[in-house]
This record gives C-alpha cells, structure tokens and sequence, in this order.
C-alpha cells in the first residue's frame, strides 16, 4: 500500500457516499463502490468501507455544517436494500501496513467524534437508519448517531464481531460507546460482543443497542417520524451564513507542503517537520458576523484551520517516519487577537460557532497526533488567542528571549491569552490544555487568568508556567539541536506511549477513553501472530481454515 493518501474531495467526486438535501434534512447514504478501493487487491463488498470512503464522509459531515445551515437532522444510511454496512473491509486490513491500519482506525474514530459533535455542539442530529444489518465498523457508524432504528424483517443485526471473528477489537470505540454512551449493562455486552451473528430486533431493543425496531412495512414511514422529531428538537439556530468550502490551495514539492496560511517543511534526515502557521496578512479584519460570512472560506480562522487539518493528515499517513513536528506561527499578534475577539464574543450561534467548533476539532487532532510536538516561540511570532493553543499542546515550549543577531526589527517572541484559552477549545478530556497544563497547581492557573490580554515577554511567560523554558540566542541553536537528536535517539514507540500517557491528565470521558484505552490496545493486537500471523484471524478469514490461537495470556 503505497499509494499516497489526499483528504480533499467533493460531493461532485464522492464515489461512495450519496447526499441529497431538502432542509430540514439531509440524507447521507453509503452506496459503495466495490471497485473503489483505494488501494489494490480488494473489493469493498456488502458496503464495507476503506479510508476513502471515511475520507468522504468526513468531508460530508463537514460540509452540511458549513454549506447547509437550515439542516437540522441528518439521515445516515444505505442505498442498498438488505444491506446497511459490513464495516471495515477486512481484506484491506489484512493487508494494510501496520501504521496504516493503526492511522486508519484513529480517523475514522475522528469522524465518528465529528458526527456526535455535529449533532451535540452543531444542532445537526444524526438518525442512523439501518435498513439491514450493521456488522462491526458499520454498527459502529450507527453508534455515531443520536438515534438507531434497525428494520425488523428477521434478518437484519447488529453486531460487533471482531472478537470472536478477526482476533482484534472493533477499532472506531464500539465496545466504549456500547457501555458509556447507550448504557448496555456490561454482562449483556460481553454476551453481545462475542455473537458472531449479533442481536436482531426485539432484542437489540431490550438491549438498548438499538432505540426501535421497526417492521419493513413501516420502516421508511418511521425513519421520515424520527427526523421530523429530531429537528423539532434541534437548537441549531436561524438559518443563515452559509458558507461554501472552496478546494484549499495547496503545492506539494519534494520535503514542502504549501498551503495560503501553512508552511510545512520536512527534513528527513533529522526526522521532523516544521508546521508554521501564518497570521492574516490582510489588516482589513471583518468588523462583524455578516462581515465575517461574506469573506466565505477565506475568512483566516477557517482557511488556517482546513490547511492545518489538511496538513496534519498529510504528515500522519503519508510521512510515518517524520517523529516530531516543530510548531511555529509567524506574523502580527494583534491580528490573530482580533480576529480571536470576533470567534469569541459569543454572540453567533451560526458560522462563528462553526468555525469555533473547528479550531476545537483541528487542536485535538493535532492532540492525538502520534508524534512529538515542540512549540517554538520565536521573534516574529503570533502565539496569541487560539494560536496560544499550540503551545499548550506541544510537549515542550520553548521561548527565545530577546532577540537573534542581525534580525533587524522584527519584534520579540511574545505570548498572548485570551478568555478563549481557558475553556473554548477543550481536549478529549473536556478539560482545557491550560487546565490540564496546571492540574496540580490550581493557583497557576487562577494567575494565568490574570494574564488575559498582556503580551508577555519569555522571562514572564516562563515564570508563570505557560512555557518549558525561556532561552537567549547563545544557546538557542545548540539547545534546540541536543533535544531533537535526544528525542531522535529514543523509541518511536516509546514516544508515542509516552507523549499520550502525559498529555491527556485529568478525567476520563468517552472520547478519552475510546483513544486511550482502544488506540492502545488495538495498537498492540494489530501486531498479535493471533490477528495477522500466518494462520491468524485477518489472514485466514474466508478461507474456510479455522485461525490458531496461541494459548498464552501476556
């Protein structure tokens, strides 16, 4: 599998997906090509999915948010008859790289994050309708929704068989959504996640796997019910600012990735990538919503954000031996922090709030990246608002003090917080990354308060804890150098255990927990000779051969 993975496309171009939209509603449903794969030697049969069909339906989720304001309910479902989705295809993943198929389960659990967010931040309700059965990934595609209504003809389950079929787990948070989010009591979702042949009807009901079973004489009568229901409920407000999301502008050229607002340049040699981000250069902010709407998908919030998403997929399927990212912004401050004022004044329930939403999406992807981030505050910098962001991520901040020599006027390195900073943008844990920064010391983080809105120079970023250490240029190159060849120096998979043990302190929520715990896990089954030896289960499933376990618990 070396085919190089691009994550743009368009409803014009989907070859998996169907959307038709007549507001309120929307209808999404998957109709998969079973040649479309995206790379070779499989077919996607019975509705199975790969990572360009999950690339399709996160640009979708994305853009009935953006392109489609007056949706208020969202049916996600089959265009074939008998058949809602068999999940991921397992061939693929039998033959799928390590890395990839580690990459592609995190996305598509993204996605999944993304559906639920749509519907609980975004007034957007999904309703899966699953109008036959859901085995595996596609229950877990169903699990995404607010609502399950399973077609009740005798024949159609829902099922998580990746235990007792595949020797692996269901790998986009089934088994943590199946007891966090539907409440199935435990003992009942051992019985069920072992069911080769999953629950049907009634009994998925009296499970709770399902909301409602419906007889195949009702079932589209139902489903028309559920979402008129649904987007009574919704809070999404008046319909307005609609924004189209034009084809971002991109150049890849050899170790370069160039974006309108994103730098991205690789060295392969010291196995990093510098990620900058680049302040507006137009000093014309929009002095309001309609202002801000008008801009369409320039408006630099959301430009920034698609381009960073964009990028950091980039760097995470198609550069796996790129291990640490070096975060920088460059341009003027008070930009960034007015264009911050204007996400942040809370008087948008519409496109700011989308766009609000997006920056939280992107920072956690960026989170959940499986690579070393340092932030380095530089002269010249932006860390200011939601770009501050970057540096609460990062593993380490480091901060120049003063100047570099013959760097003429360019101003030195500040750091800027915002209200923003401390709540708009929570991670996985629902905690924000200052909070998370200063979970042992509650009184930091009330000082930190006090910070808003001062440009804060190195020694006092420093000695309020908001970076790891402030440097002068004398030691600036040599510092820098000695930690990126120690981190080169290290594990990989060290790193990545590491980083994600020390970044995520606090609570556990579902979405901490899916990461976590099942990224982890499934990491590590994926290696297992019990999943994909020779005689394991992705290897021998549909050969009529039974796998053979080895017998040892570690």
């Amino acid at each position: 599998m070396t085919r190089r993975l691009d994550f743009q496309t368009h409803p014009d171009r989907y070859r998996h997906w169907r959307l038709r939209v007549e507001p309120p509603f929307a209808y999404l449903l998957l109709d998969v090509d079973e040649a479309g794969g995206w790379f070779e030697g499989y077919q996607l049969k019975l509705n199975s999915y790969d990572i360009g069909v999950d690339i399709e339906l996160a640009d979708a989720v994305q853009r009935l948010r953006f392109e489609h304001p007056d949706v208020r309910a969202v049916l996600l479902g089959s265009a074939r008859s008998g058949t809602f989705c068999a999940g991921a295809n397992i061939r693929m993943l039998a033959g799928a790289s390590h890395e990839h198929k580690v990459n592609f389960c995190k996305f598509t659990n993204e996605t999944r994050n993304s559906i639920e967010d749509a519907t609980r931040l975004g007034g957007q309700i999904y309703v899966a309708a699953l109008n036959g059965t859901a085995a595996g990934g596609g229950y877990e595609l169903a699990l995404a929704a607010e609502r399950i209504l399973l077609i009740d003809d005798g024949k159609a389950a829902v099922s998580l068989p990746e235990v007792p079929l595949l020797a692996v787990l269901p790998g986009t948070g089934g088994l943590t959504r199946v007891v966090d989010k539907r409440r199935v009591r435990r003992d009942i979702a051992d019985v069920f996640c072992t069911l080769e042949e999953g629950m049907q009807g009634r009994r998925a009901v009296e499970a709770r796997l399902v909301d409602e079973a419906i007889p195949g004489s009702r079932f589209e009568a139902r489903c028309q019910e559920v979402m008129a229901e649904c987007a009574r409920l919704s809070m999404r407000g008046e319909a307005g600012g609609r924004v189209v999301l034009e084809p971002l502008e991109k150049r890849l050229s050899g170790d370069a990735i160039d974006y309108r607002h994103v730098r991205v340049t690789i060295d392969r040699d010291a196995c990093t990538a510098g990620v900058t981000l680049l302040a507006p250069d137009d000093p014309s902010v929009p002095v309001d919503i309609a202002a801000a709407v008008a801009q369409g998908s320039a408006f630099w919030p959301l430009a920034l954000m698609r381009e960073l998403d964009d990028a950091l997929l980039e760097l995470r399927f198609n550069e796996t031996a790129i291990g640490t990212l070096l975060l920088r912004t460059q341009g003027d401050p008070s930009l960034v922090l007015a264009y911050d004022a204007l996400l942040n004044d809370g008087s948008d329930g519409g496109f700011l709030a989308e766009v609000r939403l997006l920056v939280r999406q992107v920072l956690s992807r960026l989170d959940l990246t499986s690579r070393s981030l340092f932030a380095l505050l530089e002269p010249g910098s932006c860390f200011a608002g939601f770009l501050a962001e970057l540096a609460f991520a990062a593993d380490r901040a480091y901060m120049l003090e003063g100047q570099f020599e013959d760097m003429g006027e360019v101003p030195p390195a500040t750091l800027t917080l915002t209200a923003g900073n401390f709540g708009a943008y929570p991670m996985v844990n629902g905690l924000s990354r200052l909070a998370v920064r200063f979970l042992g010391e509650p009184d930091s983080l009330t000082a930190a308060k006090g910070l808003i809105c001062q440009s804060l120079l190195a020694a006092d970023a420093a000695g309020a804890g908001l970076v790891t250490v402030a440097m002068d240029d004398i030691d600036w190159d040599e510092e820098l150098r000695l930690a990126l060849e120690e981190r080169t120096g290290f594990s990989p998979d060290a790193l990545t255990g590491m980083e994600a043990n020390l970044r995520f302190a606090g609570p556990e929520t579902m979405q901490s927990k899916i990461f976590a715990r099942l990224s982890a896990w499934q990491n590590w089954i994926f290696q297992r000779p019990n999943a994909v030896g020779d005689n394991g289960a992705l290897k021998r499933y549909g050969t009529g051969k039974r796998p053979e376990f080895g017998r040892h618990r570690v």
